[in-house]
């Protein structure tokens, strides 16, 4: 079973700047991907970045040159610099973990999880 806990959220003004950061834990033998997505109300998930540890970081079109995803395998973490945050920034922003581990029945495999938001908010 693997766990994923985010924190970093808050509020900041048109222009600040937040850090989040990501941690997995559990039965986690190795790491497939970390990334962040977020979900703005009334609008559907959507990626924003990904770490993958066979092909480094990918960017949502709309953050790039803004935002960097950064982490370390070995401490099962990952974060994201959010720079130059506008209005259209505010969101949940929610940590995802593709791992290889063993689940709650011990069985192995590929997991999925998802933390539980972090909310980040932009003032004009």
């Amino acid at each position: 079973q693997v766990q994923v806990v985010e924190s970093g959220g808050g509020s900041v003004q048109d222009g600040g700047s937040l850090t989040l950061s990501c941690a997995a834990s559990g039965r986690i033998f190795s790491i497939n991907a970390m990334g962040w997505y977020r979900q703005a109300p009334g609008k559907q998930r959507e990626l924003v970045a990904v770490l993958e540890s066979n092909h480094g970081p990918n960017y949502a079109d709309f953050v790039k040159g803004r935002f960097t995803i950064s982490g370390d395998n070995s401490k099962k973490t990952v974060y994201l610099q959010m720079n130059s945050l506008n209005p259209e920034d505010t969101a949940v922003y929610y940590c995802n973990a593709d791992v290889n581990g063993w689940d709650s029945k011990g069985q192995y495999g590929a997991l999925d999880a998802w933390g539980q938001g972090t909310l980040v908010t932009v003032s004009s």
